[in-house]
């Protein structure tokens, strides 16, 4: 009995992956019918990270949840969100990372659940539902040393983050599920092609990772997130001894039902420098 009480809770999840093609398969920010991407979908089971004994930590395992309240109380209130939250991001980044310097890339990206009127209204607005991490390796290299704000420096360390908070409230009906980086091999990883497209034109493409299948992965979430929680992740760090880069994607969470609001989420990617 004591065992059953201390087990994980998980619930199962269809997580879509990519079949490897030996091309570079592009997928779209806004019109999905342009995706080449060959998907393949696999039920696993998808741990709940609140009901762990040691929660997930962004060193070790490439995630891990916070609790950071915002100003922001209208997520859709543009004008407001881009004037305060890109320092609040910068902010609460250095602090739990303890880097030197960190630097916001690009507005917010809010996103909502297929359910939601909302979806696809904005650019880049529909929830992921592939499995991907945002920046191959040659770019994320590449954006390492572009977007350095002390170019005079040398880097000792560059971590990529994101920070995703759900502002719908729980319970959420397609949250985000991360695989634990220990999990995950650089075998794993398909180069792809994000494009992003406005009236079914490309402006502009950024070579990413998809993913292979592989029954090894671990996957986890954290359930009913709150509007003051977080979740960062990784998409890249330099430092090989960390985790580096962890796949992610939507699911639907088969726990709650269709009677919830809709998932509704905002997103912020940064770069954090170390320097010598």
């Amino acid at each position: 009995m004591t065992d059953m009480l201390t087990k994980p809770r998980t619930v199962e999840g269809r997580l879509f992956y990519s079949k490897d093609t030996g091309q570079i398969e592009s997928f779209h920010a806004n019109d999905l019918s342009l995706d080449t991407v060959q998907k393949e979908a696999h039920d696993v089971a998808i741990t709940d990270a609140r009901s762990l004994a040691e929660p997930p930590q962004l060193d070790q395992n490439g995630f891990e949840l916070f609790t950071m309240p915002s100003v922001i109380t209208d997520w859709r209130d543009t004008d407001r969100v881009n004037a305060l939250h890109p320092d609040e991001i910068a902010a609460f980044v250095k602090k739990i990372t303890g880097a030197d310097e960190v630097l916001v890339t690009g507005p917010p990206i809010l996103r909502w659940g297929e359910r939601s009127k909302e979806a696809g209204t904005r650019n880049n607005s529909y929830a992921a539902r592939l499995v991907h991490s945002d920046s191959y390796f040659t770019a994320a290299k590449e954006q390492t040393i572009e977007n350095n704000p002390r170019p005079d420096c040398k880097v000792k360390r560059c971590a990529h983050h994101n920070v995703w908070r759900t502002f719908s409230g729980p319970p959420i009906d397609v949250p985000l599920t991360i695989c634990d980086a220990q999990s995950v091999s650089d075998d794993d990883v398909i180069e792809a092609s994000a494009a992003f497209d406005v009236d079914g034109k490309v402006i502009w493409r950024l070579p990413s990772m998809n993913f292979r299948y592989s029954p090894g992965h671990r996957w986890y979430y954290f359930s009913g997130m709150t509007p003051d929680e977080v979740l960062v992740f990784k998409r890249w760090d330099t430092d090989a001894g960390r985790a580096r880069y962890v796949p992610h994607t939507a699911f639907t969470d088969p726990s709650v039902g269709e009677t919830s609001e809709p998932r509704a989420s905002v997103e912020m990617r940064t770069f954090a420098y170390w320097y010598e």
